[in-house]
């Protein structure tokens, strides 16, 4: 017996840059444990309760590597996006072909959504006839306020939801409301609806949350090692590095601390940059995964290093613990000295630093009240701890 031709689409719009998360890569081709997120993503269509057909969306500079991810599953298609969200999803939608009724749009940055939110957004677009889209109660209080910051009022959450993906529709007014060409929107459901269509809401899923920032896929990665866990697979144990640097003041060169150029500070001494938060960061990963610290693995005279820049270390480190199977938790920094003053470029360097990481980074400084030599201001010392987590 023939199997019925699917009457479902979904578009995985996998075509984002994904800049907020730091990573130098589209973002739905970052690892999440051992698989990209656009494999993740396609681990969720797979589970639904019924077969579908596959489009994914993907930078037209990453097409094969797009291809080699979905591998023939579902019959996928892989086609090229465009400038903007939407745009992306005209091309998704131009390339579903034909006797399809109901289409899903899903963000492949929604990873860990569960196939059974797959499964309620197609059941209420049958059952109403109209789009549908899962959402979540809000629970904090929202505040309206001026452009000056001013708060003007308390809103009533109890009418608001934030909303997920997939957002499912009939494809007959998912293609309307894209001929009609309006303005840019954020999300499919405002489109449709601007074009006279009603959409409502199904029950939403917490995993189904969007990976944005480098905090976000930290949190992916243990919502992972939890669900291994509970489904009987050894507990995945993170581990902790700590490292330590000190430089002295020499008064000739240029300060680098925590990645970044102080002028008019004079420099510390150093065969390289003597960056004490990116040589301390460094050493708390390679200790963290066993794998030697910043002297044995780059060397503190080698001529190569002559300079370099902290940047190059951490770097380093984060490619050898990429290549260990490690993924990056957080970090954390404590940087003693009277001299810079850090506290203005805080969000700066750990910014910098996060996106290099592509994990959360937070640096705390403080002077010891003019005790010890970085009390004198002879030098700086910086203490990093770092967590890891074995991938998969």
């Amino acid at each position: 017996m023939t199997e019925a031709a699917p009457a479902v689409a979904v578009i995985i719009v996998a075509a984002g840059e994904g800049t907020r998360l730091g990573a130098d890569l589209p973002k739905a081709f970052v690892a999440l444990g051992d698989r990209p997120l656009l494999a993740h993503a396609m681990h969720s269509v797979l589970g639904m309760s019924e077969r579908v057909r596959l489009v994914v969306v993907a930078p037209s500079d990453r097409l094969d590597e797009a291809r080699a991810i979905v591998a023939g599953e579902l019959g996928a298609v892989v086609v090229a996006g465009g400038p903007t969200r939407q745009a992306s999803v005209a091309a998704g939608l131009a390339a579903i072909g034909d006797g399809i009724e109901i289409v899903l749009v899903h963000d492949a940055a929604r990873a860990l959504t569960p196939s059974g939110q797959f499964d309620r957004v197609v059941a209420a677009v049958r059952a109403t006839g109209r789009g549908a889209v899962p959402g979540l109660a809000v629970a904090d209080t929202i505040k309206r306020a001026d452009a000056s910051g001013t708060i003007l009022e308390t809103v009533d959450r109890a009418a608001l939801s934030a909303v997920q993906t997939p957002q499912g529709f009939p494809r007959a007014q998912l293609d309307e409301a894209y001929a009609a060409q309006p303005d840019d929107f954020t999300d499919d459901a405002a489109l449709v609806a601007a074009v006279g269509h009603p959409v409502g809401l199904v029950p939403g899923d917490a995993r189904a949350f969007k990976i944005t920032t480098p905090w976000d896929l930290a949190r992916a990665e243990q919502l992972l090692a939890s669900e291994r866990a509970d489904a009987g697979h050894p507990a995945i144990l993170p581990r902790i590095g700590v490292g330590v640097d000190t430089h002295a003041f020499d008064g000739d060169g240029e300060l680098w601390v925590a990645g970044l150029l102080w002028s008019d500070e004079p420099g510390l001494a150093g065969h390289s940059d003597a960056d004490p938060v990116a040589h301390a960061i460094t050493d708390a990963l390679l200790a963290a995964a066993g794998l030697g610290d910043i002297g044995s693995v780059f060397g503190t005279s080698d001529p190569r290093y002559a300079g370099a820049h902290g940047e190059v270390f951490v770097r380093g480190a984060v490619r050898m613990l990429s290549d260990a199977g490690f993924t990056i938790g957080n970090v954390s920094v404590q940087l003693i000295g009277n001299r810079p003053r850090f506290a203005a470029r805080r969000a700066e360097a750990e910014a910098l630093l996060g996106s290099i990481l592509g994990a959360p980074v937070s640096i705390a400084a403080t002077t010891t009240d003019g005790l010890g030599f970085t009390g004198r201001g002879e030098g700086v010392s910086a203490i990093a701890t770092a967590l890891i987590v074995p991938a998969g």
